[in-house]
């Protein structure tokens, strides 16, 4: 399930792009939210809450979570799948977060990848995992990024959150956990990608190929380059429709598509099923305290194209999925 890179432009021109692999559809639509937000993940007493520092831009999925975004301040969460998560016992007495609301809490607090680090660092609550409407486990990884460039992956291994933070980790995919990613990437490496690059739609074969390509496109100053070249590379890691390997949900269609201009504060979704493409400037939206969640409605709608922030509703914020 999904493929995420990070592109590095000339004169600080970030994009950050990733493909969504899953074996149905999602019932995706994109959401606003205004900063001064109240939250409540959703399990009761023991819950963690907070009030939003900044607003976002998410793509939601079931209409229970939110699985990939980009908040005002240009900083991007993307929410990837990974069987091999292991979340806290549920015995441990932290307050919790459900998965569900794991990238929109890192969305609401945090304006820098550093700021973020420090903070999850602490682990001062601890993550719940959810089942998927369709019965499949909800074992995630999540990826941030910021407008400098700076990244970090975080996973729960055994129990405990590992944190990679390091401008170099651009890419990142799904199985196997990321310190093996890293030393499967540098075999391909070091026997050289432009002799040979590995094929198929596997996640480490997936991570090979973007790591590749990410570097070795055009490395441009210009927005709509910058944002084309990362395209052409999600494009070329995303599994054909009606393609998924039963029992693997890391290898799945690619169901959608988002890039994110981070300079620009541009945010991009593109339905595979779709002819076309529609962005969202940032900046026409209003993250003001006070001001309405909105909804713009994608699901069912596939014809959808440009830019259609006119046609965001005000809207009841979803729930998010608990067990």
């Amino acid at each position: 399930m999904c493929t995420r890179a990070v592109y590095f432009g000339k004169e600080n021109q970030i994009v950050t792009g990733r493909t969504m692999d899953w074996k149905e559809e999602m019932h995706t639509n994109l959401w606003v939210f205004p900063r001064g937000m109240h939250r409540d993940c959703g399990l009761g007493e023991h819950s963690v809450t907070w009030t939003s520092c900044y607003g976002s831009l998410v793509a939601s999925v079931y209409e229970g979570g939110t699985a990939d975004g980009m908040n005002e301040k240009g900083r991007v969460t993307n929410l990837l799948y990974l069987v091999e998560s292991e979340y806290p016992p549920a015995d441990d007495s932290r307050p919790a977060l459900v998965i569900t609301a794991w990238a929109q809490y890192v969305l609401d607090q945090f304006a820098t990848v550093a700021e973020a680090v420090v903070e999850l660092s602490r682990e001062e609550f601890r993550v719940v995992p959810v089942v998927a409407p369709n019965g499949a486990e909800g074992t995630v990884h999540l990826s941030i990024s910021d407008p400098t460039g700076d990244s970090a992956i975080l996973e729960y291994i055994n129990g405990s959150l590992r944190i990679h933070h390091a401008r170099e980790h651009q890419v990142m995919t799904n199985s196997p956990i990321f310190d093996e990613q890293l030393a499967l990437n540098r075999y391909w490496q070091q026997i050289g990608c432009t002799v040979m690059l590995p094929g198929t739609n596997r996640a480490a074969d997936r991570f090979a190929r973007a790591s590749f390509y990410i570097n070795a496109c055009h490395q441009s100053a210009d927005a709509r380059e910058a944002v084309a070249s990362i395209f052409s590379v999600m494009r070329n890691v995303s599994v054909p429709r009606g393609i998924s390997t039963p029992d693997q949900p890391n290898i799945s269609t690619t169901i959608w598509r988002t890039v994110s201009d981070q300079k620009n504060r541009v945010y991009f979704f593109e339905n595979t099923a779709s002819p076309s493409l529609v962005w969202i400037r940032l900046s026409q939206l209003d993250f003001r305290p006070g001001a309405p969640v909105q909804k713009l409605t994608l699901d069912g709608n596939p014809d959808l194209a440009g830019d259609p922030s006119h046609n965001f509703q005000p809207a009841e914020p979803f729930p998010f999925l608990v067990p």
